[in-house]
């Protein structure tokens, strides 16, 4: 049985946050929140329950681990060097959603990193990830805490719909806040590069990094990759999702006529948009998940799996999707994690 344990999300109670770190010490799996989604923790230095780990997830060895840390001094620990880049955006972004990839120190288990010499470091800003870290006194490894590809959990329930009876125990402090996973730079290359968007963007990496560059190349299958979240597939819903990308005006108008078929066809169908365009099927019958308002890219964020999970939940046929409408700032990370999750896209 996997124990829930609700804590405040503010001020954890000490007793839960200390039951929680002696089963990290033990070499257990704890499900805790960040401030990006729900991560599932194992003793980052514990070989054995790091396979456990992968094992609760059905996450393949090729897909790294990113380890969590209290400060830079817990983060320099585990690398052979800290450039002085590092610390700079350490300083800056420090605790909060930036990963940063930095050359692996011998101490760090090859299975954390999927036997590459490099490790992806964050220090967590939500006050239950930082109490679990001071409790437990040793880095955390913390993928997403949800079985491999699904959509990441933002809630505790999330976590127990696809990991219930996998792990030891889930403090549960209620939603988190950005929603989306944190950003990987690689500050192994030169120039640095950008691996997986997120909530720390582009052009606030620029403003500090000018010469900052977006990974373009797609894993190879089977190939150990230097960051998590770079497959093609990924955050997916079980039911498929087709996202109808381009010119806005285009690309609703062929998700409606796409509804239009499916519906004629007998298909029970899936919406996910945005708050200005859900009127569109107000009297359809459809399944309609809002995202939120295309003014708020913040609280899209917040949204988005929860959204993707209550479509899946639905016993729908099919699940369609419009683009959103920037690439800049958030909305390059939640444009890519909409990809990921589709099984289709169509270009307009």
């Amino acid at each position: 049985m996997t124990a829930v344990i609700t804590v405040d999300a503010e001020n954890p109670d000490p007793a839960a946050i200390a039951r929680a770190a002696d089963c990290l010490r033990r070499g257990g799996l704890v499900a805790f929140p960040t401030e990006t989604v729900y991560g599932l923790g194992a003793h980052a230095l514990d070989r054995r329950a790091v396979a456990r780990l992968f094992e609760a997830k059905g996450r393949p060895a090729t897909d790294p681990l990113i380890v969590h840390v209290t400060t830079s001094s817990d983060a320099a620990a585990l690398v052979t060097q800290v450039p002085d880049i590092a610390r700079t955006l350490a300083s800056r972004f420090w605790p909060g959603p930036l990963t940063l990839v930095l050359p692996r120190a011998a101490v760090v288990p090859p299975e954390v990193t999927a036997g590459l010499d490099t490790v992806a470091l964050r220090a967590p800003a939500h006050p239950v990830a930082r109490a679990l870290l001071a409790a437990a006194r040793l880095p955390i490894a913390a993928p997403s805490a949800n079985l491999f590809s699904r959509p990441s959990p933002t809630r505790a329930e999330h976590v127990l719909e696809d990991l219930g009876g996998r792990i030891d125990i889930v403090l549960d402090a209620g939603p988190t806040h950005v929603g989306v996973e944190s950003t990987v730079l690689d500050l192994t290359r030169t120039p640095p590069v950008l691996l997986r968007p997120g909530a720390v963007t582009l052009e606030q990496l620029r403003a500090i990094v000018p010469e900052v560059t977006l990974r373009t190349a797609t894993p190879a299958p089977g190939v150990a990759m230097p960051s998590p979240g770079l497959l093609s597939r990924h955050y997916a819903p079980r039911t498929p999702m087709t996202l109808y990308e381009g010119a806005p005006t285009a690309a609703r108008d062929r998700l409606r006529a796409a509804v239009r078929d499916a519906l004629a066809a007998g298909q029970r169908v899936g919406v996910l948009l945005t708050a200005e365009h859900a009127h569109i099927f107000r009297d359809v019958p459809v399944v309609v998940a809002e995202l939120g308002t295309e003014r708020d890219p913040h609280a899209v964020a917040a949204r988005l799996y929860a959204a993707l999970r209550e479509l899946d939940a639905a016993q729908l046929d099919i699940i369609v999707a419009a683009d959103l409408p920037q690439e800049d700032g958030l909305w390059r990370a939640l444009r890519d994690r909409l990809r990921r999750a589709a099984a289709q896209i169509v270009s307009t």
